[in-house]
């Protein structure tokens, strides 16, 4: 049974292998199905046509996915948006609990749980995506890469999705380069917007570009002083990475200062401590 008001967006771009098993996962549910393309050479647009999809061409030279996301919320009708990538697929005992909050009809955002499993490691890994929103005026994603959303109440759930990606670790690292490109270019477009500094030092860590990263953290922490985690995390770099407990003490104790009692922080200096007495 198709939920009333509510309407599955997506991007693709040569997603053939993964795209119906995704629509599958959805296509009950969801009142209306959008998908805009960004480029596809091989058959994708003509399995989302199959699936009875709004098919959508934008123009992606220059590389915007909040753009070609913002592009697919504009053309749906419904009073909710689900959003999901081809390479994701929604766990069938979330369909039943995605249709009560639609029903509850709340002013809010909603976090999914995605299990996160690539092709070349043995383990998986888990974090929370905003994939669930009404579909109003304000709600528009912002940024080129790493695209984000920004609604004023979010609520974690329960409802899981299973992302499956099969590019190699080289592949990644290409796409780390080319996003940490993208992020400079944001970043010199608008030195103001400090959220971009977050990703930048993500990038360079999964490059185990760890200098790199702790510059950025630096930028961060200048950007954001009253920023309890941005002092921690700064700490974190300096002693784990750059092995300067001096500098690291005193970011512990500013996080502890701007929040007080933080557990991490507090943890990080009794380690410190420790290895002092030890050696």
């Amino acid at each position: 049974m198709r939920t009333d008001g509510l309407s599955f967006c997506m991007l693709v771009k040569n997603e053939e292998r993964d795209l119906a098993g995704c629509l599958d996962s959805v296509r009950d549910l969801a009142s209306e199905l959008i998908v805009v393309d960004t480029g596809s050479t091989d058959a994708s647009l003509e399995i989302a046509a199959g699936y009875g999809a709004k098919v959508i061409r934008f123009d992606f030279t220059r590389v915007d996915f909040a753009a070609a996301r913002n592009c697919a919320i504009a053309q749906a009708r419904g009073r909710w948006i689900l959003v999901l990538d081809a390479d994701e697929t929604l766990d069938p005992a979330g369909v039943p609990k995605i249709e009560a909050l639609v029903g509850q009809n709340e002013d809010a955002g909603y976090y999914l749980e995605r299990h996160n499993h690539a092709s070349d490691y043995a383990t998986s890994t888990t974090d929370f995506v905003v994939r669930l929103f009404p579909n109003l005026p304000n709600y528009r994603y912002r940024g080129r890469v790493h695209e984000t959303i920004h609604i004023g109440r979010l609520i974690q759930t329960d409802i899981c999705i299973e992302h499956k990606f099969a590019c190699s670790r080289e592949t990644r690292r290409r796409k780390n380069h080319w996003y940490i490109e993208i992020l400079k270019e944001e970043i010199a477009a608008n030195p103001n917007d400090d959220t971009r500094l977050d990703f930048l030092a993500a990038e360079y860590h999964q490059l185990e570009m760890f200098d790199e990263a702790t510059a950025v953290v630096e930028q961060i922490v200048r950007a954001r002083p009253r920023d309890a985690r941005a002092h921690l995390f700064l700490g974190t770099y300096h002693l784990v990475y750059q092995h300067d407990a001096v500098r690291a003490r005193a970011d512990f104790r500013r996080a502890l200062e701007l929040r007080p009692g933080y557990p991490e922080a507090a943890s990080f200096l009794q380690r410190i401590e420790e290895q002092e007495r030890l050696y």
